[in-house]
């Protein structure tokens, strides 16, 4: 990819992407930079990554085509305001910043400066996440095709619509904490039945890691693999018949309408 990029923010998420970008081969270290208000997270992840730390952002947006704001959404306009001038139609800005759509972006900007905005989800972190990409009104196929290479190095990527993006941040971004609940209380469940906690935590993960690979890779509808491992009879049926009595079906599915409802809300 023959472009530079850079960070504004050097964070967990920045770090999941340097990580990825550089895994994949998309480009070598002297071509990222990063800046933080932390001295001590630069070092680390100069140290790390072997990237260029600059003391300053707006070094950052002088160095680099492709500018990534990694930043807390509360700071976002703080941050960005004082770089407006460097910022030109040569740039690429992508925004990870939760909850700050691409009219607020646009606003700070000068126009004609290109934004994509994203929403990525933790995974992204062991290289297992999904981003969904919003194209601003200067965004060319160019610039989504940039974005979905780079954000592809950490997962799956889809660029759609932004009044999509609350329904995303529900499913997917909110989703990984709905599968950590799930994978603790079948930990607590092993635990219930007689089972070692280390062991019961092993068999809670690998068991909904391989069945949402299952999912992936088969490419067939969970259904028709739930019924596969469900006898007339048998063990399965009696716990799946417990689950749906709980109203667990419904009780996902109105997890994400209040997470995305709450999106709403905090957007204003």
């Amino acid at each position: 990819m023959e472009v530079n990029l850079g960070f504004i923010g050097a964070g967990a998420m920045a770090e999941a992407l340097i990580s990825g970008v550089l895994r994949a081969g998309l480009m070598g270290p002297e071509r990222i930079s990063a800046s933080d208000v932390a001295p001590a997270r630069l070092q680390l992840m100069k140290e790390r990554y072997h990237i260029q730390t600059l003391a300053d952002n707006g070094s950052v947006v002088r160095q680099n085509q492709v500018v990534v704001l990694a930043i807390k959404p509360q700071v976002l306009r703080e941050v960005l305001s004082p770089l407006v001038p460097f910022f030109g139609p040569e740039h690429l800005v992508i925004s990870i910043a939760a909850g700050i759509n691409l009219a607020d972006l646009e606003g700070i900007l000068n126009e004609g400066v290109p934004v994509v905005r994203v929403v990525p989800n933790t995974p992204c972190l062991v290289g297992e996440g999904v981003s969904a990409l919003a194209l601003g009104r200067w965004a060319t196929r160019k610039h989504q095709e940039v974005a979905e290479v780079l954000l592809g190095s950490v997962g799956p990527t889809f660029t759609l619509p932004e009044g999509y993006m609350d329904a995303v941040t529900a499913l997917s971004g909110s989703g990984p904490a709905y599968v950590y609940l799930v994978v603790e209380a079948l930990t607590d469940a092993g635990v219930r039945v007689g089972l070692p906690r280390d062991i019961a935590s092993v068999l809670a993960t690998q068991t909904v890691l391989g069945a949402a690979k299952m999912v992936k890779e088969t490419r067939r509808h969970p259904a028709e693999l739930k019924d596969m491992v469900t006898s007339p009879g048998g063990t399965t049926i009696a716990g799946l018949h417990a689950l749906e009595a709980g109203g667990v079906r419904a009780t996902l599915m109105n997890a994400v309408v209040a997470a995305r409802d709450r999106a709403r809300e905090l957007r204003g």
